[in-house]
């Protein structure tokens, strides 16, 4: 979900923009790990690769985070990828009852509580978002 199709589905779904999340997913260079942002804003890399213990963090390539994801660019879900990943979840979700997140397609996002998806993923929770 890039950022334009993001802010496009917030406003048709009359969510505020904050609470409509994308996930993208960065190599550390030991592993991959999912970030887990709202569209409005950008994924800090730095802050990303510090929540989990790592030196540095890119981005992956798109053949690489469709491949382990399962899922195609603009609808990768945090949820049921082919390939587990230590997932962070922006601070920011915290504060909300309902958040979006892809549901594996683009144009298919689901609501769920941001404690249940921490709870299902097993997710660390940082500031990784930026604006």
């Amino acid at each position: 979900m890039d950022e334009g199709y993001g802010i496009e589905a917030a406003s048709k779904l009359g969510f505020a923009q904050e609470q409509v999340f994308k996930t993208l997913m960065a190599d550390t260079g030991d592993a991959r790990v999912i970030g887990v942002v709202p569209v409005s804003g950008h994924l800090d890399l730095k802050a990303l690769a510090a929540a989990v213990g790592a030196k540095k963090a890119s981005m992956a390539d798109a053949k690489t985070a469709e491949r382990e994801s399962g899922y195609v660019l603009g609808g990768i879900s945090p949820l049921g990828q082919r390939t587990r990943h230590v997932t962070v979840l922006d601070a920011s979700a915290m504060q909300y009852d309902q958040i979006l997140v892809s549901g594996g397609k683009r144009g298919f996002d689901i609501g769920i509580n941001p404690q249940d998806l921490v709870t299902v993923l097993n997710a660390v929770v940082a500031q990784i978002g930026t604006w």
